[in-house]
């Protein structure tokens, strides 16, 4: 992980505009576990465009930097080096995640989508990126062992020890700003789609399945804590009914990160080895919404495939 450098930082915030980074990621409303300090890093937070990524309940979490103008971000990222920009918005920052992913093409860096905005995942960004020579992986990050793939695992493994799945829901609550944002269901849309998609599009029979996918509550007092349940009802042998119920409690941020390293040193191999367009192998192993969907197990094998091939490449 040492070898991941931070060269430029983009937020709205004003308690977070002008700091160095270090001091910033702990600033509010951050509200994850304080693992360790973290030594100045000398790259200071600049004011980024606000677009749609504040919705209008937000404002008061939000404090929007109104003292000074939007910086050159394509300028930025291409004094500083960047060679991966990285779009960690709010959900239903449409807008917004479509500038960054614009910005990244002007600027020659690729581009990861942490989002639930369908931009690597779709033809007309992926040609884009490929004609300009860069990489992209994207949408929407699958957290190590998070809600989505504990559910599409779980499920999975339902159907191919014989069992029928009748119906299927997920309810997940948490106290961070993500939460609190997504209690506007007018954002919520593509999250919906792409946690929903995750799962069904590797059960047999999906159309046949009732499903219930989505955030459902924000509870401050849990901060960065998110719990989620899954319950599954169906039949197994001679059609005896059969119900299994799941909680799972994880710090929502570090559950993120921990596979978003994965993914930016995978994809510095791909830059390092030339390579353009949608990276299959990491989209399927690292995101909800990628380009093609796969068995996690079989997702797991091609993307350590996919990173000893890259270093023992010639």
């Amino acid at each position: 992980m040492s070898d991941i450098k931070i060269v430029a930082a983009f937020d709205v915030d004003k308690r977070k505009v002008g700091k160095d980074v270090a001091e910033a990621i702990f600033v509010e409303p951050n509200c994850t576990k304080k693992i360790t300090d973290v030594p100045s890093t000398g790259v200071i937070v600049q004011k980024g465009p606000v677009l749609d990524g504040v919705a209008e309940h937000m404002d008061k979490t939000f404090l929007v930097d109104n003292s000074q103008g939007v910086v050159d971000i394509k300028k930025i990222l291409k004094e500083t080096g960047a060679e991966i920009l990285i779009c960690y918005l709010p959900v239903g920052s449409a807008n917004a995640a479509r500038f960054y992913a614009q910005m990244a093409l002007d600027a020659g860096t690729g581009f990861i989508n942490a989002i639930p905005e369908f931009i690597c995942s779709d033809n007309m960004w992926i040609d884009r990126f490929k004609s300009n020579g860069l990489p992209c992986a994207g949408d929407d990050i699958k957290s190590q062992v998070g809600a989505t793939i504990l559910h599409r695992v779980i499920s999975r493994l339902v159907q191919d020890r014989g069992h029928t799945i009748e119906n299927t829901y997920q309810l997940n609550i948490g106290g961070n700003t993500d939460f609190l944002n997504m209690t506007d269901e007018s954002r919520l849309s593509s999250k919906r789609t792409s946690k929903t998609r995750a799962v069904t599009s590797i059960l047999d029979n999906n159309e046949a399945i009732q499903v219930k996918i989505g955030p459902s509550e924000y509870i401050p007092h849990l901060r960065d804590n998110k719990i989620c349940y899954i319950n599954i009802k169906g039949t197994q042998f001679m059609e005896v009914p059969f119900e299994l119920d799941l909680k799972l409690s994880v710090e929502d941020s570090p559950n993120s990160a921990g596979i978003m390293v994965d993914v930016i040193r995978a994809m510095k191999l791909a830059i390092d080895k030339g390579e353009s367009g949608y990276l299959n192998e990491i989209g399927s192993y690292a995101f909800k919404s990628p380009r093609e969907q796969k068995r996690d197990d079989e997702a797991q094998q091609i993307f350590e495939n996919y990173i000893v091939s890259r270093i023992h490449k010639s």
